[in-house]
């Protein structure tokens, strides 16, 4: 066995709030004495923004504006150079996560074209016969609860071949009508959105209804403004065709890391939608799409 460099978070699910002190240790384990030329520690925090293929070549300006923007940094040397003993050695270490005045620890968001994340990184220098290793760990920032009180903001919809957009030929769609509501579209990002549908009416039959996830994730700076959606979970409500005047619950978790509360910055914005989709059996879509507000309190 050679020299294993890792780094152990001393909470389990590795999440912090602005203010707390990111505290574990680094584990050094070798059966051999370690020479080294010193062991330090960086903490890391950036938002990489990245261009959608159709915006590349759109805005030339872009390409100044989507550096990664650094939100958090700070290096400290651990260990002098010298040696280490063979066998187990842990060297604790303590980062307290405070930001400068009016700066923000963002939510950690794993986007596409928007990426918020943070990073412990060890790095222990050997001499030149000896590789150099490096460890790297992610630890997860949620954000500051927001002291506003969420109120509710529930939405009642009514779905009919009169109410879809983008139809060129509504005379050719069969007669349907579908009721429903979503409890709020103000949400918790802690808790499911929630609601339910009931198809009162179709002449075709319905092969499935299916709730889709949607970030709408915007990159830009004054010249122009890239703006992209990209589904993030699709759920299946129903499948076949459903009993007509049956209630379905609409229930939909809101996945960790994927979502965020939502955000918007001079550089980037990260928002949420929802769309419920009917898929009729001749494989006509009828969507209806609700924005969606989530927080963190």
């Amino acid at each position: 066995m050679g020299t294993v460099l890792d780094i152990k978070i001393k909470r389990a699910n590795k999440v912090y709030r602005e203010g707390e002190v990111l505290s574990g240790v680094v584990v050094v384990m070798s059966k051999d004495t370690v020479q080294h030329q010193g062991i330090t520690l960086t903490m890391e925090g950036s938002v990489n923004l990245q261009l959608s293929a159709k915006s590349v070549g759109v805005f030339e300006a872009f390409y100044n504006s989507v550096k990664p923007i650094q939100i958090i940094s700070s290096t400290v040397e651990m260990v002098k150079p010298g040696k280490l003993p063979s066998g187990k050695t842990e060297i604790p270490f303590e980062f307290p996560l405070i930001m400068k005045t009016n700066k923000v620890l963002y939510e950690t968001y794993h986007g596409v074209f928007v990426n918020i994340q943070y990073t412990l990184r060890c790095d222990m220098k050997r001499s030149l016969l000896a590789k150099d290793l490096t460890k790297t760990c992610e630890f997860i920032i949620h954000s500051q609860p927001q002291n506003t009180k969420l109120t509710p903001s529930p939405v009642d919809f009514t779905i009919t071949p009169e109410t879809l957009q983008n139809v060129k030929e509504r005379v050719s769609l069969p007669r349907f009508l579908i009721r429903g509501h979503l409890d709020s579209t103000n949400c918790l990002i802690t808790q499911p959105l929630t609601g339910e549908l009931t198809v009162e009416t179709s002449e075709v039959a319905i092969k499935s209804i299916e709730l889709q996830l949607v970030r709408v994730e915007t990159c830009g700076c004054a010249e122009g403004y890239a703006r992209d959606a990209t589904e993030i979970q699709n759920i299946q409500i129903a499948e076949g065709d459903v009993c007509r005047g049956l209630a379905i619950p609409i229930y939909m978790v809101f996945p960790r890391l994927f979502t965020c509360p939502t955000l918007e910055t001079t550089n980037f914005k990260i928002e949420f939608e929802v769309n419920v989709v009917v898929v009729l059996q001749d494989d006509h879509l009828i969507t209806e799409n609700f924005p969606l507000k989530l927080c963190r309190v």
